[in-house]
């Protein structure tokens, strides 16, 4: 659950193992909307009919955000459906879920988002070693001109592929 450095866009694709990771799901819109400064990785408080609809990729996080919350990290705004074969002993989808990450950690996170202009949001989450985890990111909000840069940069990528493309063929 150590920190991580803020890797280059991943291309993982939902549902296969990378790096003994596998992908449930992914916020993109995350990292559009905010640059992200860093990621943790942070373990989930779960039930079991929770752990079984995430097997089926059943979570929703458009909006979804942490916070502390008495000295605890909480996650909000994360929608994990019903698992349909479940009986009656069903979990709430919208329940705030708690997150598990050491003392040290909550304390440096704690402290960057007091800083003005930061949040945490969910980018991932992944299966590791058969526990779900939750990729957090400390981010920051861009502005309009900054998504315009990105949507830019994109492009101009994307014509270079495809001029390379060309020519190798």
């Amino acid at each position: 659950m150590a920190a991580m450095a803020v890797p280059s866009e991943s291309k993982a694709r939902i549902g296969v193992k990378v790096e003994g990771r596998k992908i449930i799901a992914q916020n993109r819109r995350a990292r559009f909307d905010y640059s992200v400064d860093e990621t943790i990785e942070c373990g989930i408080v779960l039930e079991g009919s929770e752990v079984k609809s995430l097997r089926l990729g059943k979570v929703s996080f458009p909006d979804g955000y942490a916070a502390f919350k008495d000295g605890e990290l909480w996650l909000y705004n994360v929608n994990i459906s019903e698992y349909s074969f479940s009986s009656m002993f069903n979990h709430d989808p919208h329940r705030p879920r708690k997150l598990l990450a050491h003392a040290h950690e909550l304390k440096r996170l704690k402290r960057r988002v007091e800083e003005k202009g930061y949040t945490l949001i969910p980018l991932d989450f992944h299966f590791t070693k058969g526990r779900v985890k939750v990729e957090l990111g400390l981010c920051k909000g861009k502005k309009m001109a900054d998504k315009r840069d990105a949507i830019r940069d994109r492009e101009v990528k994307r014509d270079l592929a495809r001029e390379f493309r060309e020519r190798n063929s």
